[in-house]
């Protein structure tokens, strides 16, 4: 049974994910309302993986996503937002967000993502990958996603810190397409299927090897390409 942690300030998504979540196997180790309580909570109890939303008072998800990757690596983070913004998608992803969610994506997706995650896996939105493809390509998204009016930041400041996403994304791309060691054909069709979406264990299964052995090509493939991201890896392989 894996355990999860769940930070949002509005009670009754946390209750009700509680319910969800605690009905399909997981057990709920702990809720928080916002970072610093989450900080504090998360020093007794030892979780698989965090649902965080991003638009919280006092401290947010972003900051609190860095502060969890650098206290409790091993913790991976799914980011559950009604936010799908440029610079929301490039901080959480740039500070170690394993995945990324609407909330309206439903109970379905919200139970799938996390057995991704857990599982090895990375997971993007639909529209969180579309925004991601335009951004490193230089294209525009089919959909604005959320405005400046809806939470987003707007300005210099605002500009600047999305105008970083994207030359961190777009480098992302670049490591793979320039790789000084070139990639193998195996290891070409392990990013092939990372890129579907499958999981290590998954991965394992349709090539007839063992995960072990997976993890080893995947390590292999991070240390050619320079990217040590599975999500930040997926999305240069896709763009």
């Amino acid at each position: 049974m894996s355990r999860i942690f769940l930070v949002d300030d509005e009670t009754m998504l946390l209750d009700s994910l509680e319910i969800i979540l605690s009905l399909n196997d997981h057990e709920i180790v702990g809720k928080a309302h916002d970072g610093v309580e989450a900080l504090e909570k998360l020093s007794s109890v030892s979780p698989d993986l965090a649902l965080v939303d991003l638009n919280m008072k006092g401290m947010g998800g972003i900051e609190l996503i860095g502060e969890m990757k650098r206290l409790y690596p091993d913790v991976k983070i799914l980011v559950l937002t009604t936010f799908y913004d440029d610079r929301n998608i490039t901080d959480a992803i740039g500070r170690g967000a394993d995945g990324y969610l609407l909330k309206d994506s439903g109970k379905d997706a919200i139970l799938g993502a996390v057995r991704q995650i857990l599982g090895g896996g990375a997971v993007l939105d639909a529209k969180v990958m579309q925004r991601l493809t335009a951004l490193v390509t230089g294209g525009s998204p089919e959909y604005g996603g959320q405005s400046a009016a809806d939470g987003g930041q707007t300005g210099a400041e605002g500009n600047r810190n999305t105008d970083v996403g994207k030359d961190s994304f777009r480098s992302g791309v670049s490591s793979v397409e320039n790789a000084a060691d070139p990639l193998t054909e195996r290891e070409k069709e392990i990013c092939a299927l990372m890129v579907e979406g499958l999981t290590n264990r998954q991965i394992a299964d349709r090539l007839y090897i063992s995960e072990g052995t997976v993890k080893n090509y995947i390590s292999n493939i991070y240390d050619k390409t320079g990217i040590h991201d599975r999500v930040k890896l997926t999305i240069a392989l896709r763009s």
